[in-house]
């Protein structure tokens, strides 16, 4: 396919749209009918079952969204991704927490019903990003008409060559989110089995589900934010990389890298300072798991940074790197999941160390891989130093808030209040540290009036 080739395109698109959807729903009805010989005979946990069926319309919601997202991302046009996955997670967070109350109500607080609602709110939130991603496309299918019409440079291709094409490319990619899956299902194969060395069966399941359930939840609700930087590398690199713009390509992926290390490193501190409160202002019925969520929440930075990471090198051309960092990952994830859980004096926490591990390995590799194709124009001072003591002027401030409030408010409105205080503090540190640029402020959504108000208090 060549430049002004949108007819081309468009084909593309649907052709991948037919092969994804065939693949997506081959997926969703071996994992409908299959889930009871999976949780019984493969994970050895029944009452898993209920939640693998409602995970499984997820699979085929997930294919084809990710074409769609793919599509657009294609046309530069980051708003349609960033929006739907922004929409995706603040369902899926939003629908947990109503979905596991509502249900441990009515089912007197029962992990296995607790565990299928926080699958179905999963569920649900993947069809609401692809409602969106298809409203999108419909309210811009003029446009697109428009285009295909003043396509230029057309060459038809044979759909056999094309599905090839498509499945080179998105098989690496494909195989980067197998790779996160499998780093999730490690637990649910591990966990439970080692848990059950030393405790009842119903008290090892409780404990994967406050893994499972609560903290992956938690944990997973910043890449969100972090979303729209990694997205927009990919095509990005590409047509800087089409044209052998150097300058371009190190300016975004310093950029994008920086911006991830901002909103990563706060929200690591925050939910690491904050998880018991978070916890019980989430889910007052069921709150335990403080501890799990503070060695999970250290996953955040680097999981938010490989994120970035990997949107830079598959822009790149290195579709392979984000796959094979991320297994090597898993196998050390694997290892630490046997090794540290059956211990009685560590139990599920060693899940949580395994999964830290996992992705601090993928990001070592992640990142030397990308310094060696791509350079970087960040200095420690910038990158490392100054987010730092922005993190450390927040977390500080902001517990110190939240100790004081104790004694006027209750738990809930003081962790509010707190965490609220931290994002105002950190914006602030920000600031002040003077951490950007003048042309990396305007690069930010509304970035020419944050750096005139900046210049209006006298910062810049």
């Amino acid at each position: 396919m060549q430049y002004g080739d949108h007819k081309g395109a468009h084909r593309i698109f649907k052709i991948a749209f037919a092969t994804f959807a065939v693949i997506g729903l081959i997926g969703s009805l071996m994992l409908f009918f299959g889930a009871k010989v999976i949780s019984n005979v493969w994970l050895q946990i029944p009452e898993a079952e209920m939640t693998m069926v409602a995970l499984s319309p997820a699979i085929f919601f997930v294919a084809i969204s990710s074409v769609m997202r793919g599509y657009f991302n294609g046309k530069q046009n980051l708003r349609a991704t960033a929006r739907s996955q922004t929409l995706e997670q603040v369902f899926k967070t939003a629908l947990t927490v109503i979905l596991v109350e509502i249900i441990a109500i009515v089912s007197n607080v029962s992990t296995e019903w607790m565990a299928g609602g926080a699958t179905l709110a999963t569920t649900l939130a993947t069809m609401a990003g692809f409602g969106y991603l298809y409203l999108f496309y419909k309210v811009q299918s003029k446009e697109l008409a428009k285009e295909i019409k003043q396509s230029t440079n057309y060459k038809y291709e044979r759909i056999s060559t094309i599905i090839k094409n498509i499945l080179m490319v998105s098989i690496p990619i494909a195989l980067t989110a197998i790779m996160s899956s499998l780093n999730k299902n490690i637990d649910s194969f591990t966990v439970v089995r080692s848990l059950k060395q030393f405790l009842p069966e119903d008290l090892a399941i409780e404990q994967y589900g406050i893994l499972g359930g609560k903290v992956d939840t938690l944990t997973s609700l910043p890449l969100s934010i972090n979303v729209a930087f990694s997205t927009a590398l990919v095509p990005a690199i590409s047509a800087a990389k089409a044209i052998n713009d150097k300058k371009t390509i190190t300016r975004k992926t310093s950029f994008s890298l920086l911006t991830s290390m901002l909103i990563g490193l706060p929200c690591t501190v925050g939910m690491f300072i904050f998880a018991g409160p978070i916890l019980q202002l989430l889910f007052p019925r069921a709150s335990a798991g403080e501890t799990i969520l503070q060695i999970s929440s250290l996953t955040i930075i680097f999981t938010i940074l490989d994120q970035t990471i990997n949107g830079a090198l598959q822009g790149f051309g290195k579709l392979r790197i984000p796959a094979i960092s991320l297994g090597i990952g898993v196998i050390v994830k694997l290892i630490m999941n046997l090794i540290l859980v059956p211990i009685p004096q560590i139990g599920v926490n060693g899940a949580a160390w395994g999964s830290v591990a996992c992705h601090v390995v993928a990001f070592t590799i992640s990142i030397i891989a990308l310094t060696k194709n791509i350079k970087l124009d960040l200095t420690i001072s910038k990158f490392v130093i100054k987010p730092v003591i922005a993190s450390a002027i927040m977390g500080i401030c902001s517990y110190f808030i939240y100790m004081v409030l104790l004694n006027i408010v209750s738990i809930k409105l003081a962790t509010l209040i707190a965490i609220i205080s931290a994002v105002i503090i950190y914006l602030l540190a920000i600031a002040v540290l003077k951490i950007f640029k003048k042309d990396e402020i305007i690069m930010l959504p509304v970035g020419e009036k944050i750096y005139k108000i900046l210049e209006k208090l006298k910062i810049y």
